[in-house]
């Protein structure tokens, strides 16, 4: 089984945009073609700002979930200090 990411995009204005995938390139690709999620189309992104890795599709929704949470300057950090 594949594993699962949870990544932070930085998007325009400086929003964050959080999200779970099984391939992170392919779909930063999609988000950046406009062919992503709502928030992504209409603040396109500018960078990804990190990864994390988990074993199954339940626990990335989870941490994104928590993540999701986290004001954008602890978002920051959190990719600061733990990316994949």
């Amino acid at each position: 089984m594949a594993p699962w990411y949870v990544y932070l995009i930085e998007c325009r204005g400086g929003r964050i945009y959080t999200g779970i995938a099984t391939d992170v390139v392919r779909r930063y690709a999609e988000h950046a073609a406009g062919k992503g999620a709502r928030f992504t189309r209409a603040w396109p992104p500018e960078r990804l700002l990190g990864s994390f890795g988990h074993p199954d599709r339940a626990s990335a929704s989870r941490a994104e979930h928590a993540i999701k949470k986290l004001s954008p300057a602890r978002k920051r950090a959190l990719c600061a200090t733990g990316a994949d």
